[in-house]
């Protein structure tokens, strides 16, 4: 009889200690520590009983918004954030109650892609084996107003309104999913290009940086996209391993990436996106541009406003072939939709390592566009792009955007990797000279040229740069 008392003490007291049903709950990306976006309306959202009341009260205004969940539980209000400055506090109350705390107001920008975003400071495994300096940067990343949260690797057949902790993929261990302070002790494991992104922005602008990983390695434009997307592009194969295979929560099956680890970001205010990715189409590259530019579009719907969305060029590699420059002919083309822009990393890459190593160059690069775009900041954002392209006696004339006050090379040596074509569409080495913003290229081998090509395989690191000192992506004039 005892033993019987115990057992059923014990049974009382696992019951009382697990959460009850009725307890209003907030998703992952709610919580202490967090960077809400300065001077907006952002939404705080969560669950509760059926009509339960929810009161959501913050230091900041002096009025409490109430509201009641519908019939599914769930609950939302909308808040004006306030100006960068002290940290608040925020309750959010109703059959129970919750405390927020040090919360921020600042810039929020949301990080995704693939190995070369999910690629940590620090060697984790045998992919990922540190950035240039990591000891260095790691000791001395003491930025209390950078704000790190990292959504895990998780892969959902159906679309998620929660992130999850996810799986353990190349040694990154498995995300906390919660905000921290930027530290030598929470910064190892995190996206080096995100954090060198978010590094630049407070630096510049003096103001907290709320920056969400949300990356996965070896993953494909595919598996970011919406099904609806997927549909749109007739792309059947795909949409139908998006909704018939099984729920694998690490397999990187189309559609269930942006599921698992986008969707449940959507309410979530931000200011842009940053993503590096590419690497993992390239043998698709003639459907990028579009696969891309829809991503693109269906995450801005699902987030309800046209966020800025910068991106990584991918780098020089021994893909073989012209698969990546064709690849990175796309992405330089998906520049013509609204509110994007490309960072180049021609100049950085590593034909042995599809991972390069430095990670401080590409989070800065990406950093002049937000700093000139969204913060109005007089700076050269973008190297060298390709304008109008003249033939006059045997020679091309390319014009060029962005030269910050004239083309050079990095290497003070001729402007290298330049092919030229007649009618015959046969390529041969080009000599190229500066004239200031334009270059004249031409070859004693093509009398009559019709094409430059610049940079154009897998594996070019040409030296064409702009007085900022930015590389010029890779292009060609022909469609051949």
């Amino acid at each position: 009889m005892t033993r019987c008392i115990s057992v059923a003490a014990l049974f009382a007291v696992l019951l009382n200690a697990l959460p009850g049903a009725a307890d209003v709950r907030l998703p992952k990306i709610l919580g202490s520590n967090m960077v809400l976006q300065r001077e907006s309306e952002v939404k705080i959202w969560g669950w509760a009983d059926p009509d339960e009341t929810v009161v959501v009260t913050v230091d900041w205004l002096d009025f409490q918004s109430t509201t009641k969940a519908d019939a599914d539980g769930n609950w939302d209000v909308s808040l004006k954030s306030g100006k960068p400055g002290r940290p608040h506090v925020m309750t959010i109350a109703g059959k129970n109650r919750i405390k927020l705390e040090d919360i921020l107001f600042g810039e929020v920008w949301l990080a995704s892609g693939q190995s070369n975003m999910e690629m940590p400071l620090i060697k984790v495994s045998g992919a990922y084996t540190g950035i240039e300096n990591s000891a260095q940067e790691v000791a001395k990343a003491n930025y209390p107003e950078i704000r790190l949260f990292q959504a895990g690797n998780f892969s959902s057949k159906t679309p998620l309104d929660d992130v999850e902790t996810g799986i353990t993929m190349y040694g990154v261990p498995p995300a906390k999913c919660r905000w921290q302070e930027c530290s030598p002790e929470t910064v190892p494991t995190f996206s080096s290009t995100a954090y060198f992104f978010a590094r630049e922005l407070h630096e510049q602008l003096q103001v907290p940086i709320g920056i969400i990983d949300s990356s996965w390695g070896g993953t494909s434009a595919e598996t970011w996209t919406p099904a609806a997307g997927l549909k749109a592009l007739g792309l059947t194969a795909e949409l139908e391993q998006a909704i018939n295979l099984a729920q694998k929560p690490d397999q990187k099956i189309p559609s269930r990436l942006y599921n698992g680890m986008i969707h449940p970001l959507r309410n979530f205010k931000i200011q842009g996106a940053v993503w590096y990715q590419g690497e993992g189409n390239t043998r698709r590259a003639d459907r990028y541009r579009e696969l891309f530019s829809t991503m693109i579009t269906q995450w801005r719907e699902a987030f309800g406003y046209d966020f800025s969305f910068y991106y990584v060029q991918i780098s020089p590699f021994n893909y073989g072939g012209l698969n990546a420059a064709f690849l990175r002919e796309a992405q330089l083309q998906t520049m013509s939709l609204p509110k994007t822009g490309m960072a180049v990393t021609m100049d950085i890459g590593n034909l042995q390592d599809i991972h390069p190593k430095n990670k401080q160059d590409v989070g800065k690069r990406l950093a002049l566009w937000a700093l000139a775009k969204n913060y109005g900041k007089e700076v050269e954002y973008s190297g060298p792009i390709v304008g109008k392209s003249e033939i006059q006696g045997g020679k091309i004339r390319l014009s060029f955007e962005h030269t910050g006050g004239g083309l050079a090379t990095s290497d003070d040596k001729p402007p290298s990797h330049f092919e030229i074509a007649g009618a015959d569409k046969i390529f041969h080495p080009a000599v190229a000279t500066i004239d200031k913003d334009v270059l004249i290229v031409s070859s004693d081998k093509v009398a009559e040229p019709k094409a430059v090509r610049y940079g154009f395989s897998s594996q070019a690191m040409p030296n064409l740069i702009n007085a900022s000192g930015l590389p010029a992506s890779s292009f060609r004039t022909d469609k051949w």
